[in-house]
């Protein structure tokens, strides 16, 4: 299958385009913006390989991306691409705003316009595939039950917000135009080559380093933990096994707290590196809380598990061991991006 894969450099997008080449034997035309998140490290040995081509292209400029459909001739499309970051939506929310709607939309009409130029046989084949988040869905209390495919949209940031309008968008040029669109919302991702101003690899990375370890308000926000090569593998059965107007929801049962998730990195990092220094939950440094930070992020997964006849291979101190092995044997690459590119002030707490 050819397909078109936008944000193919990023965290997620990196790691889909991996599975899809190497385990799959997928063709895959990677379109990217090459924004500060953006690395071409991450695709490791798919970057060169002949069934991977990167355009170096912006989602919002129209006729190139026209341009793409009529060349490229492809199969699906698997739509990552994304302004990502809640503190950076936060700080300034156009970015979000042009990258997530109105880049979706260029696609969406893009599509349609391609999609209505072909065969019944590959009209009948076709998907469009656009990849969200569980944040659309709001907040959750403590006991409420986690989200699932038909939770009700209550987005409470200009990320989410922004997100949950192109999932709308998504949905409305298929019963609008008949574009066979797929939507999968995901909870927060973590493992390789994730830029170091999120949660997990901005703690992993200040603890290996002895820094202060930041943590939003009393640390009791609850995040729901991917690890990203088990979302990879899900979001390529979507395609392949997903109906088109269906939601699917992708989780791996992984609650955490974001306190609870600290204190697991220090324990992990004190036991493969111990310091002389003592043990480095010393450096937890409790900073004000963001503005409008939603308590709690919890999906449940049961349709897409039965329904893709897939479940999260790896629990979540598994992850955690493995993201820290990659991150101690890939220094340079971020040791790169705290000289070049990031500030060391984000706070980074990932939603």
């Amino acid at each position: 299958m050819k397909i078109l894969l936008t944000g193919g450099c990023g965290f997620i997008g990196s790691a889909v385009i991996r599975q899809a080449i190497r385990d799959a034997g997928h063709s895959i035309i990677n379109i990217d913006r090459m924004t500060y998140a953006a690395s071409e490290a991450a695709l490791e040995d798919m970057l060169l390989h002949p069934d991977h081509t990167l355009l170096r292209l912006d989602i919002c400029d129209a006729q190139s991306i026209r341009d793409v459909f009529v060349r490229y001739q492809p199969d699906a499309v698997m739509h990552l691409a994304a302004e990502s970051h809640v503190d950076r939506s936060i700080e300034g929310s156009a970015a979000f705003i042009q990258t997530n709607i109105v880049g979706t939309s260029v696609m969406l009409e893009a599509a349609r316009e391609y999609f209505n130029g072909l065969s019944s046989e590959r009209k009948e084949k076709f998907r469009f595939m656009h990849i969200s988040t569980d944040e659309v869905f709001g907040a959750l209390s403590d006991r409420a039950p986690a989200f699932n495919e038909t939770t009700p949209y209550d987005p409470r940031s200009p990320y989410s917000a922004s997100k949950a309008a192109s999932d709308h968008l998504a949905r409305a040029w298929m019963h609008t135009y008949g574009l066979p669109v797929i939507v999968s919302n995901t909870t927060n991702n973590y493992g390789p080559w994730q830029f170091p101003e999120k949660l997990i690899p901005l703690v992993l990375i200040n603890a290996i380093e002895e820094r202060p370890l930041p943590v939003y308000g009393d640390g009791r926000n609850i995040r729901d933990w991917l690890f990203v090569e088990d979302h990879a593998q899900a979001l390529l059965k979507v395609l392949t096994h997903g109906v088109p107007g269906q939601t699917y929801c992708i989780g791996a049962r992984q609650p955490r707290r974001n306190i609870d998730v600290v204190k697991a990195i220090c324990a992990l990092v004190d036991q493969t590196m111990p310091s002389p220094h003592g043990a480095r939950e010393r450096l937890i440094t409790h900073v004000p809380d963001r503005p409008g930070h939603d308590h709690r992020y919890e999906i449940d997964p049961s349709f897409a598990e039965q329904a893709l006849n897939w479940k999260a291979a790896h629990d979540f101190e598994h992850g955690l061991a493995a993201t820290l092995s990659w991150y101690l044997e890939h220094r340079s690459w971020w040791e790169d991006i705290r000289r070049e590119k990031y500030s060391g002030h984000r706070l980074g707490v990932m939603s």
